[in-house]
């Protein structure tokens, strides 16, 4: 089979690579191989009753699919440079920027139209945090939440399912480089193409790894973001979520001088199960839809490590921390903070008595049995912290689930058209290590179209 371009991965870079070179070159002839299965048949069989816990599917219907590990997220594009990413230090700041809006600006025509974009700008909140050693980072952010996500995706997918070859269930072993482009091999067959783009998301690190080896790509270790998700009473952040929705904040950690920061915030939403390469960690997602609202919010608490020589597998170390919350577990663990300041497990006893219901079945446990002793302190200062602008964030009730981990793909070498060392071989999206976030890898994916719809 031959092929103008293919596209590895059908999350969001790979998806508006391609809807992007269908309506700038649809004389082109794109391939999309895909690991999962469409978005309709995309169904995690944790029920939380008959199956409580990760069975740990060939496939994650989570993680793999149309839409990648976005499509069951809660949605939110956040339009910033200051973080999500360093995509801006490839294109220019400017260029990002443009890129993002244009990207919502299809979201909206394709069913994301009456959700609401909030920002940061002019919010009393950014001078609150300052006067408690919190940074408020800037943002605006469209919050689609997972029920209108799936639906804008379902609307992306019918618009392009007859224009663009989609071969899901097609995992791509490796990819050769040709005299005159490349050959993407699979189980049972393979294509060629004149040009590649390589989209394969944060689940897809390990198999990054073995392209780049195989092709000689250079790359340098990334970083690894270790926490947990907390989950307390929606009313405690309501004054923080109903202006902004999403907040990004900073903390810097008076004992090791570690930056804490807040991730994924989900107002009202729940917290969830999530696999990645068949180990559980925790993340959460919230909705439009009132009826599927909650009493509670929830938000991840990071703390970001960087590793230097001679230590080069960033991913591999938080995968240990994650396997050991398993091994204690059996999947998520979740604690209350009372419960950890007083070094003591949580049990079913004190969690069902807690004043905060858990939206996730998890187990009972120790936390810091599982998290090192530094990131376990620099979460409880920030607790602390928060609880200055969000006051009950501290109480004993407060849950924390973990392990969350943020698996980043070490930085693949490119040059400032995301391309490799290799002529019209891209690597786009999170994969690339260049990327964190739905907003910077589709902006990605459309940079890229947007390159070779004028090369080929």
């Amino acid at each position: 089979m031959n092929f103008d371009v293919v596209i590895i991965g059908a999350g969001p870079g790979g998806i508006f690579a391609a809807w992007q070179l269908m309506h700038k070159r649809p004389d082109l002839k794109v391939a999309v191989y895909e690991a999962g299965q469409p978005l309709h048949r995309r169904k995690c069989p944790i029920d939380g009753k008959k199956v409580r816990n990760c069975i740990r599917c060939k496939t994650c219907a989570i993680m793999n699919g149309f839409g990648g590990a976005g499509a069951f997220s809660d949605g939110k594009y956040n339009i910033t440079n200051d973080f999500g990413g360093t995509l801006h230090e490839y294109i220019g700041r400017d260029k990002a920027v443009e890129l993002m809006h244009y990207v919502d600006d299809i979201n909206m025509a394709h069913g994301g139209e009456g959700t609401t974009m909030y920002s940061t700008a002019g919010t009393s909140l950014k001078k609150l945090c300052m006067q408690n050693k919190l940074t408020l980072l800037d943002a605006s952010v469209r919050h689609l939440g997972t029920d209108i996500n799936y639906v804008v995706l379902e609307n992306l997918y019918s618009e392009m399912k007859d224009r663009v070859e989609f071969r899901f269930m097609t995992p791509v072993e490796k990819v050769e480089k040709l005299d005159n482009g490349y050959r993407v091999v699979c189980a049972d067959h393979s294509a060629l193409c004149r040009a590649c783009i390589v989209s394969v998301g944060r689940s897809g690190s390990k198999w990054m790894e073995t392209v780049c080896r195989d092709l000689d790509i250079p790359t340098k270790s990334n970083r690894v973001d270790l926490g947990v998700r907390v989950e307390l009473p929606a009313v405690i952040f309501s004054h923080i979520t109903d202006e902004l929705y999403e907040s990004k904040i900073v903390y810097r950690t008076e004992m090791f001088e570690d930056n804490v920061r807040t991730f994924c915030m989900n107002p009202r939403g729940i917290v969830v199960n999530e696999n990645t390469n068949g180990i559980i960690t925790v993340n959460g997602h919230s909705f439009e839809d009132e009826s599927r609202k909650t009493e509670n919010t929830n938000f991840a608490l990071l703390v970001s490590k960087h590793f230097s020589e001679p230590f080069k597998d960033s991913n591999g170390y938080g995968e240990s921390i994650a396997r050991l919350s398993n091994m204690l577990g059996g999947g998520a663990i979740v604690q209350r903070f009372g419960d950890l300041e007083r070094g003591r497990r949580s049990n079913e006893k004190r969690i069902a008595e807690c004043t905060v219901r858990p939206t996730l079945a998890a187990t009972p446990g120790d936390l810091s049995l599982v998290l090192p002793k530094r990131i376990l302190d620099g979460i409880i200062e920030m607790i602390h912290a928060l609880d200055k602008i969000a006051p009950g964030t501290a109480n004993d009730d407060t849950l924390l689930y973990g392990v969350e981990v943020k698996f980043y793909n070490m930085e693949v070498q490119l040059d400032e058209n995301l391309e490799t060392c290799h002529r019209n071989l891209y690597v786009i999206g999170d994969g690339s290590g260049v990327t964190h976030s739905l907003s910077h890898a589709s902006a990605s994916g459309v940079f890229v179209a947007d390159r070779l719809s004028g090369l080929l």
